[in-house]
């Protein structure tokens, strides 16, 4: 685990520098120079954008993961892999991009209505989506060979550093707002032509392929799995980008903008889970493989566990201070009507980081084929709940729809691996976990009650940096003399060393 723990550890360091940028960008950029209907486009066509990317994959990314242990040979670069994650993706985008065009049409109708703006920017979905699928097979390449805290740092820090420019760019004049859009092409050709000099600098690459390697037995396999991924993405992609979808063309491109700065809010929560994860997968594939249920076992709950502590911490962190940040936030006014969505959508990104670890687990198994019915149950729900309470609930209706149809996948997922797998992301500890974050959830509602609110802005600050010191500092001395993970405790007596 000590590979995984440098990794992780570093690439949740360039996502937090990240985070730090995207906030100031997002935050402090965004909401001051564009409006709520820009941010809302620029929303809808980096979501059709990542949509188009993910379908082109053909499960490369899964793929990737699942396969590499059999073609791992350092001397003999590992028998051409990269090659064929290279053609397969093109194969992908050539597909896709082809369907794409020819819905034009429909999808279209579906948007024009409420938000015309989009139907102007179709066809620049599709150079945006070509480098993104790139750079993120690039990316997995990099992560099976347990490297993947540059590939982080390009896509974390490095395109948020092109977005930020970007949109001072537009902010002084210098560029329109078309020049924004065509911009994000650009952004993630470079941090493409990054990843892939990076790649090349390992010396572990090769363009050439080995035709006669892959058995035929492996070539059956690998054939029936992409077939699989391929049926499974069509559904499970739609899910992320349902509620912008919906949003879009019940609502319109401002209530996308306000449930987009929402969005980006409750992102944080899941970034740890960006290096976590993606750094502990080739270890699970590798004891999937080699059938080893006892270190399976271990290595899902330790990250099942340490997700939900730390997305337990940020999401407090977010809502007790949800209310000074919109009053400090520019034009904040015009999106602090997110502020349940914030609420609602925090909890379904809690619930997703702490188990998501399972579907990884399911699709590293022989019975991989059976998590369609996970992403088809996913999206069924969104759809029919978004189509359902966004006409009701607004844009709080459609956070509703996400949480809901988390809890109702999930419901199904976790028995069904732990029948048919015997591994399970949870553990007693969990629940140690959920009562430390009810304690901290009613300090924070009786707090606001017992305490006078002061008048002056530099008073509100100091009220709500002493309400999230204090109620925090509780938690993690809970979660220390509970004894809920031993690597914390380490962490934290390794830091009172040094004092």
């Amino acid at each position: 685990m000590g590979v995984i723990i440098r990794q992780s550890l570093k690439g949740t360091l360039a996502n937090y520098i990240g985070v730090a940028i995207g906030f100031f960008t997002t935050f402090f950029i965004l909401v001051r120079y564009l409006t709520p209907e820009e941010i809302g486009l620029t929303r809808v066509i980096l979501d059709a954008a990542v949509l188009l990317a993910g379908l082109s994959q053909l499960g490369t990314n899964s793929s990737i993961m699942r396969y590499f242990p059999y073609f791992k040979d350092e001397e003999n670069k590992d028998n051409g892999f990269f090659f064929w994650t290279l053609i397969i993706p093109l194969v992908g985008f050539i597909l896709f991009t082809l369907l794409f065009i020819l819905f034009k049409a429909p999808v279209s109708e579906f948007f024009y209505e409420k938000s015309p703006l989009f139907v102007d920017y179709y066809y620049l979905v599709i150079p945006i989506a070509f480098w993104m699928l790139y750079n993120t097979v690039f990316e997995f390449n990099a992560s099976v060979l347990l490297k993947i805290a540059v590939p982080r740092f390009i896509k974390e820090v490095g395109c948020r550093i092109f977005l930020l420019v970007t949109y001072l760019l537009y902010g002084f004049d210098v560029i329109s707002f078309d020049g924004v859009i065509k911009g994000f092409s650009i952004i993630y050709f470079l941090c493409t032509l990054l990843n892939i000099g990076y790649l090349i600098s390992l010396k572990r690459v090769s363009f050439k392929p080995y035709f006669k390697f892959p058995t035929p037995a492996l070539r059956k396999d690998f054939t029936f799995y992409t077939l699989f991924l391929v049926t499974a993405a069509v559904v499970g992609l739609i899910t992320p980008s349902i509620n912008t979808f919906f949003v879009s063309a019940k609502m319109g491109l401002e209530s996308t903008g306000v449930f987009t700065i929402a969005l980006y809010i409750v992102a944080i929560i899941e970034m740890p889970y960006r290096s976590l994860g993606v750094v502990s997968l080739p270890s699970i594939s590798h004891a999937m493989k080699d059938g080893d249920l006892k270190l399976t076992n271990q290595l899902c709950k330790s990250v099942s566990l340490h997700q939900l502590i730390i997305s337990v911490f940020i999401f407090m962190v977010i809502w007790m201070n949800i209310d000074i940040f919109f009053e400090l936030l520019p034009n904040g006014d015009r999106y602090s009507g997110g502020k349940m969505v914030i609420a609602i959508l925090g909890f379904s990104r809690i619930l997703h980081s702490s188990l998501s670890i399972a579907i990884s687990a399911l699709g590293f198994s022989k019975h991989y084929y059976f998590s369609l019915i996970y992403t088809f149950i996913l999206t069924f729900v969104a759809i029919v709940l978004n189509n359902k309470l966004i006409p009701i609930y607004g844009i709080n209706g459609a956070a509703w729809a996400t949480l809901i149809s988390y809890f109702v996948a999930y419901l199904f997922l976790l028995p069904f691996l732990y029948f048919t797998t015997k591994v399970s992301v949870f553990s007693k500890r969990q629940i140690t976990v959920v009562f430390i974050f009810l304690i901290m959830f009613l300090m924070e509602y009786y707090w606001d009650r017992l305490f006078e609110m002061p008048s002056s802005i530099g008073m509100k600050i100091a009220f709500y940096c002493v309400k999230t010191i204090v109620i925090c500092s509780l938690g993690i001395v809970t979660v220390y003399f509970s004894k809920v993970s031993a690597d914390i405790n380490r962490i934290i007596e390794k830091i009172l060393r040094r004092r």
